[in-house]
């Protein structure tokens, strides 16, 4: 289940590795959600998953809202694990009961710090010089399951949010490679999360990029650099008019 870049490569890299992958559900670039009632949300990092669906005979299932009408084309796939990437929905009780092997994902953060949405660009915006992807079992909370293993990767001085995408990436087809495997043969490591140690951040949007002056010169860098492209950038109004910053520089005087 995915419908990111992100989740796209790993899929692509299981497929070229021999992992049987029986279905493939994703969601459209723009779609509607619980949160955004009134407008549907758009996925800035959406891939299409069809193409590669179809060269490889995968079935692919465009979801949009309510996963529970692909219910029965879930349970007719028949799958051991399932495995989410860049997805937007909470997968229903029903269909994580069909898995023999359970369901797991990947979240761009070393948790439980930084669960919930957008860990990256936070991180940045926080100053982190550290962060990481955690592959985790599913339970019934939100990036609150166990363990199965994580990656680190530095957070450079100049750093943009695409860098730390691609850091990202590496790193989890790498914990994929080697960890899904293991998740097959039964051998994967399961370490509970502390849970009086978990961060939890909000879900963003292009609003939430508006620059506050009155911050010291390093965050305003962190946030810039935290909402560059691919994202919609970190902005400020002048004689009224909007002006997306992409870059900074801190000088001395």
């Amino acid at each position: 289940m995915g419908a990111t870049e992100l989740g796209y490569d790993c899929c692509e890299t299981l497929i070229k590795s021999g992992h049987n992958i029986v279905g493939i559900f994703t969601i459209p670039k723009e779609f509607n959600i619980s949160y955004s009632p009134d407008k549907p949300v758009t996925n800035v990092l959406f891939k299409d998953f069809t193409m590669l669906g179809k060269s490889n005979d995968i079935p692919v299932f465009e979801v949009n809202q309510n996963i529970k009408d692909h219910y029965r084309n879930f349970e007719a796939l028949s799958p051991d694990f399932l495995l989410a990437i860049g997805w937007y929905y909470m997968i229903p009780a029903k269909m994580l009961n069909i898995l023999s092997k359970g369901a797991a994902g990947i979240h761009a953060s070393l948790l439980p710090k930084y669960r919930g949405n957008a860990p990256l660009v936070w991180a940045m915006i926080n100053g982190e010089n550290e962060t990481g992807v955690s592959l985790f079992y599913f339970s019934s909370g939100v990036d609150d399951g166990d363990i199965i293993a994580q990656y680190k990767f530095p957070i450079l001085e100049e750093d943009s949010i695409l860098e730390v995408l691609l850091k990202a990436k590496t790193a989890s087809v790498d914990i994929l490679m080697e960890y899904v495997p293991k998740i097959a043969n039964g051998n994967a490591p399961r370490t509970p999360q502390n849970h009086e140690e978990a961060t939890i951040y909000p879900k963003r949007s292009p609003e939430d990029g508006l620059i506050d002056w009155s911050w010291d010169a390093t965050r305003i860098k962190n946030f810039i650099r935290a909402q560059s492209k691919p994202y919609p950038g970190a902005f400020t109004i002048i004689n009224e008019k909007k002006v997306t910053i992409w870059d900074a520089t801190i000088i001395s005087e």
